[in-house]
């Protein structure tokens, strides 16, 4: 047995050996141990604190304990990684730190074009929003320009947004090799993101959204309101509706094969996925299967509708719709039509086990609960 594994037993033991080594401080709230130097214990709470000079800046740390053998063991780990904090240069601007960030970006493999797309609107935002943050030195940067930057930022865009943007930024100071106890961008606390809050349209308000976009007027206007069918019917994001061919669709199964759009490259996930035909999408296909087609023809003659959404929705006095929606409105429908959760999450490709869907359309499950408990009775028959 080693010279400190005694000593740790000993003090288990006996614990009032390290309050009799012990150092009072004058205000009779810090104990100091002259034998385990960089140890310091709380008086009040019984808490040990890990204290150390770092770069000529003094470093205290809770070691979350109030053993004061578990103590010791964990101010190694304290020591050495203050240690390894003082050992790490930070270098060049903010710009050069951007770089690298950019550069590394790019060359994920894990990561989708769209995503990437997106990580690199969140730098443009970032410099568009801190004009001078380019010429900064990651080193010098500050808990309160990062928190002049945040309020301006939380002004102009939303909650999501933001926290991606802020998450951006956090990436970048660290790829200058600032430590992340650090970096001020960490001081900065995300926003809390808000659920969407539904406004879907009722069956015959739904009705008549497609008698508009179909009589609009338009060259395409019956293509149109066949996709808003067939995005309502499916449950389909608006990407994996453009995939779906006539090949895709097993009448005699009575199922649509998706190819599954949100799909992290890493995941295993099956990337194909089974929706059943409801009887509004079967007539809707009966009809599309009367014009010309081949196996390998897209089901959908169009690739978007957005535009006769929003036209029909302000003509009907109703909150504009977008893709997404209709989606909503599929899995809001199965829900009311009694379809359990899971499995409407299945349908819609969430690979969680319907923890998205609970969060999104749970408030569903719970009207439907009220509605059920109203027939409970104790009644005589």
């Amino acid at each position: 047995m080693s010279n400190n594994e005694l000593v740790q037993r000993a003090d288990s033991a006996n614990p009032r050996r390290a309050d009799r080594e012990a150092n009072l401080s004058p205000d009779g709230k810090w104990k100091s141990f002259p034998r385990v130097p960089h140890l310091l214990q709380y008086v009040p709470s019984g808490q040990f604190f890990g204290r150390l000079k770092v770069n000529g800046k003094i470093v205290r740390q809770r070691l979350k304990t109030e053993n004061f053998a578990t103590a010791k063991l964990r101010l190694g780990d304290f020591i050495k990684a203050q240690h390894k904090r003082a050992a790490r240069v930070v270098t060049g601007t903010f710009s050069e730190a951007r770089a690298q960030y950019e550069r590394a970006l790019d060359a994920d493999h894990t990561l989708k074009e769209g995503s990437k797309v997106y990580r690199h609107n969140c730098v443009k935002a970032l410099l568009r929003t801190w004009p001078d943050l380019d010429a900064k030195d990651p080193a010098k940067m500050t808990e309160a320009d990062c928190r002049d930057w945040a309020s301006r930022f939380a002004t102009k865009y939303d909650d999501q947004f933001f926290n991606n943007t802020l998450g951006t930024l956090r990436r970048i100071i660290e790829r200058a090799g600032v430590a992340r106890e650090d970096n001020p961008a960490f001081k900065i606390k995300r926003l809390g993101v808000k659920p969407k809050e539904l406004k879907l349209p009722e069956p015959k308000q739904f009705s008549e959204l497609l008698h508009k976009i179909e009589t609009a007027g338009a060259r395409q206007s019956q293509h149109c309101a066949d996709l808003v069918r067939f995005l309502a019917f499916s449950g389909c994001r608006i990407s994996e509706a453009k995939q779906v061919l006539w090949s895709d669709v097993d009448l005699e199964r009575n199922e649509i094969r998706i190819r599954t759009a949100k799909r992290s490259k890493t995941s295993s996930a099956a990337a194909l996925r089974f929706v059943p035909i409801i009887p509004p999408m079967r007539e809707l296909l009966a009809r599309l299967k009367q014009s010309d087609h081949s196996a390998e023809t897209s089901v959908c003659k169009v690739g978007e509708c957005e535009k006769s959404l929003t036209r029909a929705c302000k003509l009907l006095c109703i909150h504009r719709m977008t893709h997404h929606d209709l989606r909503h409105l599929f899995a809001t429908r199965c829900i009311e039509s009694g379809v359990d959760i899971p499995t409407v999450s299945r349908w819609l490709g969430h690979s969680d086990g319907g923890a998205l869907a609970m969060k999104t359309y749970g408030h569903l499950r719970r009207e439907h609960s009220a509605t059920m408990a109203q027939r409970v009775t104790f009644a005589a028959a």
